[in-house]
């Protein structure tokens, strides 16, 4: 679930991979390794995605349907 919502989060801002793996600090190949689900995002990229994208955890992780608090 996690991946498919960081994918989408990023596909529907029109970014590319390599401009957010830039922001979170990681190689190109190990945020395309998170959104096909290859690896486990780490809890403190969770929270810079969820900042990034002004989501909450819960939504990322599949928790909540819901965004936004």
């Amino acid at each position: 679930m996690t991946f498919s919502r960081i994918r989408d989060l990023r596909e529907d801002r029109d970014l590319n991979q390599e401009t957010l793996a830039e922001m979170l600090g990681v190689r190109q190949t190990t945020y395309s390794k998170y959104e096909l689900g290859k690896i486990n995002v780490p809890v403190e990229m969770l929270i810079k995605i969820a900042d990034f994208y002004d989501v909450t955890l819960d939504y990322l992780v599949g928790r909540s349907d819901e965004m936004q608090r």
